[in-house]
């Protein structure tokens, strides 16, 4: 079985139901069938009922296949509304405000997901990540203890010339653009019990810099020192390595040269860069180069899961976050 097997087997085992706010994209449709029929989740597509209906027959399904909501039409619309309204009074939003809201199909999926009518959300193949994150934010919320939402790739080593196969972590690659000393170590602490959650594996942590163990001088080494210093103090059981450059924390030769008092030594699976920038380069660098799979982004730190394609997705990338929002309920449950 391949690493990215064994997380959609979380999924299989423990069915969840998926609410999928952009039903009418062809992409999304014609994973979500697939995902259903293999057993990954129960799903759940919103939009117009006529357009979703004609996207399912066109990829050959039919609408008994799966569930299909229009929040035009829905009976759950006044119960939606006065939730969202409770939540978002505060801020000035009223009662038609919130009516006119909730049709809006990520918010009604985000608010599936909150009252407990699914278990997670996907969206982001249309609508931007910051429309995304914003309606899982106001709608479903942190989880609590949580201080920052984040986000991370799971990254699938499978192919014959990677030197390392398994499933790694790269965090955060899509929100927090320049984290603090504070955030960097909470981002790292949510990585890992990601890690640990999904894959089933020990984390071994490598907080990322062009520094290792002090080599360089600059603020950004310490920011990524102080991150490091605080998950210690926070999370005395984690394995953490800081600062270190890529290949002391990928390759156990180097590591072990550079590094030697390092728990980690070069066998790191979760790596957490000091920028959103670097995140970013990094993980399309692996993938378009490197041949790595990267399934994600992934969000951390919400209430439930709810999480964000990228508007260039493909229906290989729908099927695989299906069954990876899928395993995160099964594992939070």
């Amino acid at each position: 079985m391949n690493p990215l097997d064994r997380i959609l087997a979380q999924a299989k085992g423990n069915v969840r139901r998926i609410a999928m706010s952009e039903g009418e994209d062809p992409r999304i449709v014609e994973g979500s069938l697939r995902a259903q029929r293999d057993g990954l989740a129960r799903i759940t597509l919103i939009g117009n009922e006529a357009a979703v209906v004609r996207q399912v027959q066109e990829k050959g399904g039919q609408p008994s296949d799966v569930g299909i909501v229009d929040p035009s039409t829905s009976p759950d619309i006044a119960r939606y509304a006065a939730a969202f309204y409770e939540l978002r009074k505060h801020k000035g939003v009223d009662q038609d405000a919130a009516r006119a809201a909730i049709l809006n199909p990520l918010n009604f999926a985000a608010m599936m997901v909150r009252l407990g009518d699914a278990d997670g959300t996907i969206g982001g193949a249309v609508a931007t990540t910051a429309d995304t994150v914003r309606a899982a934010l106001q709608i479903i919320g942190r989880q609590e203890g949580a201080s920052i939402v984040s986000s991370f790739f799971v990254m699938i080593l499978d192919q014959p010339h990677h030197v390392k196969q398994g499933s790694f972590v790269f965090a955060d690659c899509a929100l927090v653009v320049d984290p603090t000393p504070e955030e960097l170590a909470d981002i790292a602490i949510a990585s890992a019990d990601s890690f640990r959650a999904l894959v089933g594996e020990e984390p071994r942590v490598a907080m990322l810099s062009f520094s290792t163990s002090g080599s360089a001088k600059h603020d950004r080494v310490t920011k990524v020192a102080e991150a490091t210093a605080r998950v210690r103090s926070l999370r005395p059981d984690l394995a953490i390595g800081g600062d270190l450059q890529f290949d002391a924390a990928f390759v156990p030769k180097i590591g072990t040269a550079k590094a030697p008092t390092s728990p980690v030594k070069g066998d790191a699976n979760v790596f957490v860069f000091p920028s959103l920038e670097a995140a970013n380069i990094g993980y399309k660098i692996a993938e378009r180069i490197g041949g790595a799979r990267a399934v994600g982004p992934v969000l951390q730190g919400l209430a439930k899961p709810a999480n964000d394609l990228s508007r260039g997705c493909s229906v290989d990338d729908v099927y695989q976050l299906i069954g990876l929002t899928a395993a995160q309920a099964s594992s939070a449950r």
